[in-house]
């Protein structure tokens, strides 16, 4: 009977632990770097209407980097459908940002009858997506920007433990 290195067994679990701790998908899309540290750009909504988070301000808002193929991203849906009915007479709003490639641009409107959706999704600028995203392209990524404008929270994967973390955030943000 041979016995298993210990840097062997180390680096299973460290690998399990990533895959399991923190789900995550890869958009299909290639994201190039941007170092920007300010936030710029927009989004285009169904109507072909523009938008950007200038519009937003005075209200708390959570941008949501999903794709409808990504499965932690649709976990994650029906706690932000929750979200929206909870606080949206309070000033929050969230806008769902499809990162998902062209392909998947066709499936978003049975993707918000699935799970119900009543918050904007919205194809978002590629270089709103590279100031939000930069190198780690992992979604859902999720950020709450306070009323003022300012990012307060950072949110990268999903998975149930980390509801209660974005529940805080959304409820600081609204509490400022």
């Amino acid at each position: 009977m041979t016995k298993s290195h210990p840097i062997k067994l180390l680096a299973a679990v460290l690998i399990l632990a990533v895959l399991f701790v923190l789900p995550t998908c890869t958009p299909k899309k290639s994201i190039p770097v941007n170092t920007s540290s300010s936030y710029g750009g927009g989004w285009e909504l169904p109507d072909g209407q523009r938008a950007s988070l200038s519009d937003y301000k005075g209200k708390v808002l959570l941008l949501d980097f999903y794709a409808t193929w990504c499965q932690p991203c649709r976990v994650e849906t029906p706690h932000l459908v929750s979200l929206h009915k909870k606080y949206g007479a309070q000033g929050f709003e969230i806008i769902g940002l499809n990162v998902g490639g062209a392909d998947d641009y066709d499936q978003v409107p049975a993707f918000k009858q699935e799970f119900l959706i009543e918050y904007p999704l919205a194809i978002p600028d590629d270089d709103f997506v590279d100031q939000y995203l930069g190198l780690n392209q992992n979604i859902p990524q999720t950020f709450v920007i306070n009323r003022q404008g300012q990012l307060v929270k950072h949110f990268v994967g999903y998975d149930e433990e980390l509801a209660p973390e974005v529940d805080r955030a959304v409820e600081a943000a609204l509490a400022q």
